[in-house]
């Protein structure tokens, strides 16, 4: 085990080390002027356009830029917001539980619809695991985007039953209510996914061979699921569930600009359209990040729920 998370933490670094490489260069490399936009379009002179670009150390060759920054990095200093005039730290945690509480919420939602559509699937075949099958096909096919149109112009414009994009909320009760368009436009896609995982998973552990002895020796049919089938069949559903959990943090972008949702994801996708660097290198370091960490996290509860794995990847004897 300490060699295993030995081995992982360097990978975790590695892989941060060069993120880290390639969105400072993909940054920096991206045509248009950081400058300009600072500027807000008004003419200045070659001294205040010098001055700038001392003040955010722009003249500096791209290495001693990456080393600034890195060093910062390894400080907790991730800059200065060119665009909100912030620190990015200050920034990023003031945008933070807004995007986790979204994350989390949809997460329950994925977890809860999916498991529980590809759980009945797998039991009822015929018309409700064709209807369930064609639900999850439609659900993964549709983009975010689009998604949230439908909910807005359904539940929001015409039924009246959710708010639409925008407001304030105040209290968690309130934000809960706010979020719950975003958190299933968001979910709609992974939580099909999962179903089809789940349905796959269950069809597999219901075909083998001690599943029906336990049948055959008259054991309630509950208890085979719960005991036998569902138990087995949850190691490939919480690997895949982990990668989606990742996922909806990259996903949230998309989800919080439409629903105009205060958070990471329409931080992010601001910081991009203005060229704010040290924004986009900060939040898109911590998407790297948090993808890795929850591959691990996977990584180390799989063995605990399915004995028969290992860390290595192989089955116990």
């Amino acid at each position: 085990m300490t060699r295993y998370l030995i081995g992982r933490v360097i990978g975790l670094v590695a892989v941060l080390f060069a993120t880290s490489l390639v969105v400072f260069g993909s940054v920096h490399l991206a045509p248009g002027d950081p400058v300009s936009f600072l500027l807000h379009g008004r003419p200045a002179t070659p001294e205040a356009v010098a001055a700038l670009r001392s003040q955010y150390h722009l003249d500096d060759p791209l290495p001693v830029q990456y080393a600034k920054w890195l060093g910062g990095v390894l400080q907790g200093d991730f800059g200065n917001s060119a665009q909100f005039h912030q620190d990015v730290s200050a920034l990023i945690g003031s945008r933070l539980p807004g995007t986790a509480l979204l994350i989390g919420y949809a997460a329950l939602l994925v977890a809860l619809i999916g498991v529980a559509a590809g759980v009945l699937a797998a039991l009822r075949p015929g018309p409700l695991d064709r209807a369930v099958l064609l639900g999850s096909g439609v659900a993964t096919a549709t983009p975010s985007f689009v998604t949230a149109i439908a909910l807005v112009s359904l539940f929001s414009v015409r039924l009246g039953w959710f708010p639409g994009p925008g407001g304030t909320p105040v209290g968690l009760s309130e934000r809960l209510y706010h979020l719950t368009l975003p958190a299933f436009a968001l979910a709609l896609t992974f939580a099909g996914l999962l179903a089809r995982v789940t349905r796959s998973a269950m069809l597999d552990e219901l075909g083998r061979e001690h599943v029906e002895v336990a049948h055959a020796r008259g054991v309630q049919g509950r208890t085979v699921v719960r005991r036998h089938v569902l138990r087995n069949a949850l190691g490939p559903v919480v690997t895949v569930g982990g990668t989606m959990l990742a996922g909806l943090l990259i996903s949230t972008s998309i989800v919080e600009t439409a629903f105009d949702v205060p958070g990471l994801g329409s931080l992010l996708v601001q910081s991009v359209t203005a060229k704010d660097f040290a924004v986009v290198q900060a939040i898109t370091l911590l998407s790297v990040g948090a993808f890795v960490l929850v591959n691990l996290a996977v990584d180390l509860l799989a063995p605990l729920i399915d004995p028969r794995l290992s860390l290595h990847g192989e089955g116990s004897s």
